[in-house]
């Protein structure tokens, strides 16, 4: 059994999946407020499933780009959990999350997280037939219009978007295409899946060595 933890923005979400099928998964707004949310709802969720930490096999953690609180709250509930039952952490990207419940498209996909102060964390990714999407480069902190400036081409938006940005999107980039909002939402039982894929291959970290990932302004 695997848990899922996100709280690199003001998104949240938990899920427990155990290889073959989703146990449970909640997501909400926490409006920066993971800190005093996180651990109840972990009991809430223990509560409605019948499953507890001694059950686990691992945990997957989203560990960044994010918000600094959001990130350390949620690693902290991760590291310790880990580390009271033994367990391995699987670090996954949050845009990565974005990105993997996007089914396949016939442009580049651009993964999006609201950053606060009208900026954003975005990642491009391609298709790769056998693996999905995979990223192309490195995650930015930018704003929208310089990120919609360097994407003149085709290309496809997924993520946090609201209504204002995918205006600013249609006018700046008409050929672009914006992923609808189900598809869009960072659903922590696809971050639980990626972990349970990776934990299946060894691909893990011992929680004390699992840090977050601040992406900071360029300068």
């Amino acid at each position: 059994m695997i848990l899922a933890i996100d709280t690199a923005t003001d998104w949240v979400g938990l899920a427990l999946h155990d290889g073959g099928t989703v146990t449970a998964e909640f997501g909400w707004r926490s409006r920066r407020t993971q800190t005093i949310e996180l651990a109840p709802a972990v009991a809430q969720l223990w509560a409605r499933t019948g499953v507890s930490a001694n059950d686990l096999n691992a945990i997957a953690v989203a560990n960044g780009p994010g918000s600094y609180t959001g990130l350390r709250v949620g690693l902290a509930l991760a590291k310790g959990i880990a580390l009271g039952q033994k367990l391995p952490l699987i670090g996954v990207p949050t845009l990565d999350v974005v990105a993997a419940a996007v089914p396949r498209l016939e442009t580049d996909l651009v993964a999006l997280a609201q950053a606060g102060r009208s900026r954003l964390w975005a990642g491009q990714y391609s298709w790769n037939g056998k693996h999905g999407w995979e990223s192309v480069g490195d995650p930015m902190l930018t704003q929208w219009d310089d990120l919609l400036s360097r994407l003149q081409v085709p290309v496809a938006f997924a993520g946090e978007i609201d209504a204002a940005a995918a205006k600013l999107i249609r006018r700046v980039n008409r050929s672009a295409h914006i992923v609808g909002p189900a598809a869009s939402v960072r659903r922590a039982a696809v971050l639980a899946e990626i972990g349970w894929t990776r934990w299946k291959k060894q691909q893990v970290t011992e929680a004390d060595a699992l840090a977050p990932f601040y992406l900071r302004e360029p300068g």
